[in-house]
């Protein structure tokens, strides 16, 4: 089945067609991890963009479903080198072919991922067309073209819950209230471990709501797109600053930076992967993370005399940490579940959140 990608810079490639016949549209962005591509196709912080991996060959252990960060396939589509169509592993009940048609998704295989990463360094990301079923490449440019910036888009509202759920860790464990701008399972299930019961509530809870929960902690998870989108979150924290541990993951750190007067920018092509070093200033040590994110924290916005800098990438010195000096208001950039790993920070951050949250209780009586 023949498939055409096309760019909004005019360039188009011929490939061979994944999933379902039909027409994806999207920013284009390139992960160079080798194997969790189950956590990522179904990491809800895709949502809106064609994900494009930089490993010639996706899938040789196929899906087993163990591993999704989400209920459905979130990325838009999918763009390999070479995707496996007999895979190998113990676990495996279907392969990416079967799970592309499954979730009525399509992709694009048999083309030079290569070049297209390199291009996406060079220019930056680029909004994208893939159609399956044809090789029109004027077509697939037009429609790369005509879409929307991701930055204006409300892609929180599409992966946000629509209800309140609650998942039990310890009856007697502390109460974390997690405002789900687009959670990873990964993010609950470390929680629980620890023996915390957590509240997921949709992005858009107001205040009043939220602290109906009697939360002895709040957490702003990760999620897709501009996080000036996340406007309730911003209000929430600002809000609550001073009155309960507040703590963020990706785009939840983005949004605390905001509330607490920094600014955001849209980087040239982001950070995805998983094997970003972050520079851990307390500890001295670098830390392996897994990343997700195209928008990063400003350091020059950044009012040192009440947010602190724990921690930044050292590829780019981007802003990967913050602490408040005063508050107990902690965030990361990058992704402390590690799922997809690696595992370096996992403990680490979780741990914290656990001591700062008991921490506080003991104040408070």
């Amino acid at each position: 089945m023949k498939a055409i990608l096309g760019l909004e810079d005019g360039t188009f490639v011929i490939g061979e067609g994944l999933g379902v016949e039909g027409i994806v549209q999207g920013e284009l962005v390139f992960t160079t991890q080798y194997t969790g591509y189950e956590e990522a196709l179904t990491d809800p912080s895709y949502k809106g963009q064609i994900l494009m991996f930089t490993y010639p060959l996706i899938g040789n252990y196929g899906i087993s479903g163990e591993t999704f960060q989400s209920n459905c396939m979130q990325a838009e589509g999918l763009v390999v080198r070479e995707a496996c169509d007999h895979p190998s592993h113990y676990k495996s009940k279907r392969s990416i072919y079967e799970y592309l048609r499954d979730e009525g998704k399509s992709g694009i295989m048999g083309i030079d991922t290569r070049m297209l990463t390199i291009k996406t360094r060079e220019r930056g990301t680029m909004k994208a067309a893939i159609i399956v079923g044809s090789d029109d490449g004027r077509e697939a440019v037009r429609l790369a073209k005509e879409q929307e910036d991701i930055g204006g888009l409300d892609l929180i509202g599409k992966v946000t819950c629509k209800q309140p759920y609650q998942l039990t860790g310890n009856k007697d464990g502390d109460n974390i209230v997690v405002m789900d701008f687009g959670v990873k399972r990964n993010i609950i299930k470390s929680l629980n471990n620890r023996g915390v019961n957590v509240t997921v509530v949709p992005a858009t809870t107001p205040l009043k709501d939220i602290m109906n929960y009697e939360p002895d902690a709040i957490l702003l998870s990760n999620g897709p797109g501009d996080p000036q989108q996340a406007v309730n979150g911003i209000s929430v924290v600002k809000e609550l600053a001073g009155q309960l541990p507040i703590f963020g993951i990706c785009l939840g750190h983005q949004i605390i930076s905001l509330a607490l007067g920094a600014q955001t920018y849209k980087m040239k092509f982001g950070h995805r992967g998983a094997n970003q070093p972050v520079k851990d200033l307390k500890r001295g040590i670098v830390h392996i993370t897994s990343q997700n994110h195209g928008y990063a924290v400003d350091e020059s916005s950044i009012d040192t005399k009440e947010l602190m800098i724990t921690q930044f990438n050292t590829n780019d010195k981007t802003v990967e940490g913050l602490q408040h000096r005063d508050l107990d208001i902690m965030s990361v950039q990058y992704h402390p579940e590690a799922h997809p790993g690696p595992l370096d920070t996992e403990k680490i951050f979780f741990d914290r959140v656990v001591e700062t949250t008991k921490k506080m209780k003991v104040l408070v009586k």
